[in-house]
């Protein structure tokens, strides 16, 4: 962990809770002024319409969001009835309507349908690329986009509340590239109306939780002194899953200089031989990260180098 000064990077990640109407990449630019960092990035884009978990890594941690990305995401939305939006979102506009409203029990066999592996169209408004630019924008020029179903994962789609006839509230845990928009366009669609999101609140994103977050306003009211603080958490925090394995001085520094390093201790080449070739482990000297490596013929072969 290193004091926030011009000129010194900051590792580790600050756990945004993200106010609506700003969209992931101003966060990023908030916190990274807020904190000094020197560079920084999100583990998991929010659109605008929501709030809640945006975790963002600051210096070396950045070599780590592809790990906090693949960690299983926990949504509470909301949905409105009978109004289908270009965006699957309460930002844009009116595609058409329904009279149609679904019961209780209709509802609760539909999310049963929609829980578990799903071919999913994403959004026509998304961060996809399509032909090198992005599909938000070549919709928003008035070109027409659209996406091919791709898997996702559902683990699990809660019905919370129906606080009236056009709304209802849900919990949902998902997988890595699942878009709640189009679940809730689906959902509508399996229930013979429209549905779009008007109210989206991420809990969690891996290991990072409400627990652990910060306001944009609290963070900008800390200043630098936020890096000092228990807001910042380690860089390993988005690793918590991956194995530790403990490194000699000699195998640490070779690791440090790209090295694929092959141990000595009989004890670490049998654990190696155990989990096997192509899984990641974090090397680890002294308490702190080395590098993220590959078991690749029973040796460690360097992933992503930490300078810490």
């Amino acid at each position: 962990m290193t004091r926030a000064r011009r000129g010194r990077p900051v590792h580790g990640w600050i756990v945004l809770d993200k106010p609506r109407g700003i969209t992931s990449a101003q966060a990023v630019a908030a916190v990274r002024r807020a904190t000094g960092a020197a560079k920084a990035g999100h583990g998991g884009t929010l659109d605008p319409l929501a709030t809640g978990i945006l975790p963002i890594a600051l210096g070396e941690a950045t070599k780590t969001v592809a790990w906090a990305i693949e960690g299983r995401k926990v949504y509470h939305f909301t949905v409105r009835w009978g109004e289908a939006r270009d965006t699957d979102d309460a930002e844009g506009t009116v595609t058409a309507t329904s009279l149609v409203r679904p019961t209780r029990d209709a509802i609760e066999t539909a999310l049963a349908r929609l829980t578990g592996p799903q071919m999913q169209r994403p959004p026509t408004y998304s961060a996809l690329k399509v032909g090198g630019e992005r599909a938000y924008d070549l919709a928003r020029d008035g070109i027409e986009v659209v996406h091919e179903p791709r898997p996702v994962e559902i683990d699990s789609l809660r019905l919370l509340a129906m606080p009236d006839d056009d709304h209802a509230a849900f919990a949902a845990v998902v997988g890595r590239g699942t878009y709640v928009r189009a679940l809730a366009r689906d959902l509508g669609a399996l229930l013979g109306t429209y549905g779009h999101v008007c109210e989206l609140r991420r809990h969690a994103v891996g290991r990072f939780s409400l627990e652990q977050a910060i306001s944009l306003d609290n963070l900008v009211a800390l200043g630098h002194s936020a890096v000092q603080s228990e807001h910042l958490l380690p860089v390993e925090t988005a690793l918590d899953d991956i194995p530790a394995f403990a490194l000699t001085e000699a195998e640490a520094h070779a690791l440090r200089c790209g090295q694929t390093v092959t141990p000595l201790r009989p004890s670490d080449r049998t654990r190696i031989d155990q989990i096997g070739d192509g899984a990641t482990l974090c090397a680890m000297s002294d308490g702190k990260l080395v590098a993220l490596v590959e078991i690749e013929s029973g040796g460690l072969r360097p992933v992503r180098v930490m300078n810490l």
